[in-house]
């Protein structure tokens, strides 16, 4: 655990000196969201650094944020590519403002790349969403919590044939996503196909409501589904589960311990009252 926080203390600093938050959480996610929950192919496990994968149509310019990494690599050889990638994303959305991401280590590292059309279609429906989060294993609350991740970054035409950012300040992380798309078109702000669909389906709006009008609701519901997404086909090492429950019981003890010294307080102050009374 040494290695990771030593690592994202680097990543801190590559991701403030270069503005590249979005980038990495887009290389985070599509690292993830090839995740077949059938199947158990896919899903974090580093094989998008091949040119096979980044190649897909999907993965225009994530080159960038896999050479950006590679220094990082090199000075941390112990991390797998596919820790590291679902780190730089934990640590993306945490630099610009966003919610604590609960990250464990242990995921291997794959050479096996899926095959193209994984991913989300940017111009397709609601249908289509469910169809390719559900595949992965995740529910409408997922799709809605981890498409407000759009407030972040811009599109580009090079990359999606789309052209502008979600919202007006897209290297802050907050619920002004959803704010936007209950306004409805705004100049100058994006709103892909697959964003509008969110306002349109009902179970998909009911979400929007909540986190346009609570942002610590979407905090809360994003955090527990990007990990949940970085998680795919991962089961975390045993000693880090045993590690959390350890801490998780220490953390009792002293609340029990705690709780145990202001009785014995309060008995003594109760005693010495009365002591003082008979006194008196």
């Amino acid at each position: 655990m040494a290695e990771i926080e030593r690592a994202r203390r680097d990543l801190r600093a590559l991701i403030a000196s270069k503005n590249c938050a979005p980038i990495m959480l887009r290389l985070a996610w599509h690292d993830a969201g090839t995740y077949d929950a059938k199947t158990k192919t896919g899903g974090p496990n580093g094989s998008i650094r091949f040119p096979e994968e980044y190649n897909h149509g999907a993965n225009k310019g994530i080159k960038i944020a896999i050479d950006l990494l590679e220094p990082i690599k090199e000075k941390h050889p112990k991390i797998t590519y596919a820790d590291l990638y679902q780190l730089a994303g934990v640590v993306a959305v945490e630099v610009t403002g966003g919610p604590t991401i609960d990250f464990v280590p242990g995921r291997k590292d794959s050479s096996v790349c899926p095959e193209e059309g994984r991913l989300p279609d940017a111009k397709k429906g609601a249908s289509h969403l469910r169809e390719v989060f559900y595949r992965m294993g995740l529910s409408d609350k997922d799709i809605v919590a981890l498409s407000g991740g759009h407030t972040l970054g811009r599109a580009r035409p090079e990359r999606s044939g789309f052209d502008g950012a979600w919202t007006k300040d897209p290297l802050k992380f907050d619920n002004s996503y959803f704010v936007e798309l209950l306004k409805g078109d705004s100049e100058g702000l994006l709103k892909l196909p697959t964003d509008k669909v969110l306002v349109e389906d009902p179970e998909f709006r009911r979400y929007v409501e909540i986190y346009a009008k609570d942002e610590e609701a979407f905090f809360r519901d994003y955090a527990e589904s990007h990990k949940k997404l970085s998680e795919l086909g991962f089961t975390p090492p045993r000693s880090a589960l045993s590690r959390k429950s350890g801490n998780q019981q220490k953390s009792l003890l002293v609340q029990a311990a705690a709780g145990v010294a202001v009785a014995a307080a309060v008995v003594a102050w109760a005693l010495l009252c009365e002591s003082n009374k008979k006194l008196g």
